[in-house]
């Protein structure tokens, strides 16, 4: 390995400005837990009944195992990129050139189904009973999308602070329910049945999950921006996660406990469902924290794929426009970009009924690759665990410090793993005929996005903090 040259500081590097209290609310209004309630819980209602709270408590475990496994990677690598970043430095790039395949459509098809209900929300709250055309649904989704692009091109810290604002709302308005559905409980119960044990639907819940517990791992996308780089980020993603996790063991039971099943199943907004027996005269108390949810989920959820694209631009296997800083060392290229095509892609799914169809499908994959990329994440670190003392020297790893780390990672993949093939027999029972089809054409184009942006995988910038060097790669795999 040859040191090429020093890069330049004002060109390549993004401004460290959060701190550890900019990092943990980040990394729970990135996972939305409100919203998260309200889009998700109809369909796991539907698929698992009560057996819906023993299938998140199965998965939340290796989710925060691996919360931990990020706070390992960060104190070793820190970077813009994470887990692509990872996995070039651990692997090579040519298996973080597919990694990086799976972390795009991880979170861009996880960004139109955050806008969308944004809209309705919105549209709910204004002109409560109304049944708007698509063009104003379309108009009001719209609004969100412009409205992310605020924070996410003032820079940093104003992202940060109107974040703290959007989920002091959301906990808040979580503790009012609580405290609310605690005080009724007795009045409002209903009949606990939970019945012969759905498998099937367990599982297509532990898929549907991943979008309600992951998020938290924004913390690790914003290294390069942490003012202690190798100290707060993945620290502040344990926090995040398990504070999520939280919300959902107190707001699933109780609402479950408090309204009837039939009214939940299928329904696109089981929380109002609740909130309505709740507050029967004042919708808005859920509308409003569903909204603020909704919106910092989407510009933060945008956050995390501007800072994968930027490091990918950065070295120059994709355009390296990508790369390109505003003077508030914003990624401003790639944020308008993401935004742009989810205005299109919205756009498309509310006004044409063909195309919202096939959208509808493609949307729906978020969940699957999602696990897909904790799944590939858990592996890389397990790699990393076992053989990380002999590649990396540099590293400074303890295997025996690690051992219980190790067993997790090793658990969180054989878990995640297993997940994802029998969501390939499940899934088409809960999404939709087509599912199966469509996951496999996406992960087989993955391979020709690896074979293009492999041949270009030349360099990898590594960050150290303050200091930023670029080292080109004699071997893909054998990188320092």
């Amino acid at each position: 390995m040859a040191l090429l040259k020093r890069a330049d500081s004002d060109q390549r590097n993004l401004a460290q400005l959060f701190g550890f209290t900019d990092l943990v609310p980040l990394s729970v209004s990135s996972v939305g837990p409100l919203f998260s309630v309200a889009a998700t819980g109809g369909v796991m209602a539907a698929q698992a009944g009560w057996w819906t709270l023993p299938a998140i408590l199965i998965l939340a475990l290796p989710f925060i195992v691996s919360s931990f496994v990020f706070r390992l990677m960060n104190r070793h690598f820190p970077h813009s990129g994470a887990s692509y970043h990872w996995s070039a430095k651990i692997v090579g790039k040519k298996v973080a050139s597919y990694q990086a395949w799976i972390l795009i459509l991880a979170y861009f098809m996880s960004i139109p189904p955050i806008a969308i209900p944004a809209g309705s929300y919105t549209i709910a709250l204004i002109f409560p009973n109304s049944h708007p055309n698509p063009f104003v649904q379309t108009l009001a989704t719209l609004f969100w999308i412009i409205f992310a692009a605020i924070p996410l091109l003032m820079g940093s810290k104003p992202t940060a602070t109107i974040t703290k604002i959007f989920f002091t709302i959301e906990v808040l308005s979580f503790g009012l329910l609580v405290i609310s559905g605690i005080a009724e409980f007795h009045s409002l119960s209903v009949p606990i049945h939970f019945g012969s044990i759905p498998i099937g639907g367990m599982l297509v819940v532990a898929v549907v999950g991943a979008t309600i517990l992951d998020g938290w791992e924004i913390d690790s996308y914003a290294a390069e921006e942490s003012k202690r780089p190798r100290v707060d980020p993945g620290k502040a993603g344990i926090v995040g996660a398990i504070l999520a996790f939280c919300f959902y063991i107190f707001l699933y039971p109780l609402m479950f406990a408090e309204t009837p099943l039939s009214k939940l199943a299928n329904s696109s907004d089981p929380l109002a469902q609740w909130g309505m027996r709740l507050f029967p005269h004042s919708p808005a108390v859920i509308l409003i924290p569903v909204i603020a949810s909704a919106a910092g989920g989407l510009w933060l959820t945008t956050f995390i794929l501007t800072r994968v694209l930027f490091a990918m631009g950065r070295e120059n296997i994709i355009p390296s426009s990508m790369a390109k800083l505003s003077k508030k060392k914003v990624p401003y290229v790639a944020t308008i970009l993401i935004l742009i095509v989810t205005m299109l892609v919205c756009s498309a799914q509310l006004l044409f009924h063909s195309l919202g169809t096939f959208f509808g499908l493609v949307l729906s994959t978020a969940g699957f690759f999602l696990l897909a990329e904790f799944f590939l994440d858990s592996v890389v670190a397990t790699i990393f665990l076992i053989t990380g003392h002999k590649k990396h020297p540099d590293s400074e790893i303890n295997l025996h410090k690690h051992r219980f780390l190790t067993a997790g990672s090793i658990f969180s993949s054989v878990t995640m793993g297993s997940l994802l093939i029998t969501f390939f027999i499940f899934g088409p029972r809960a999404i939709g005929a087509g599912i199966d089809q469509t996951l496999t054409v996406m992960l087989v184009m993955g391979f020709g996005f690896a074979y293009l942006v492999g041949k270009k995988a030349k360099t990898l910038f590594i960050f150290h903090g303050n200091e930023v060097k670029e080292i080109k790669e004699v071997r893909t795999v054998d990188v320092v």
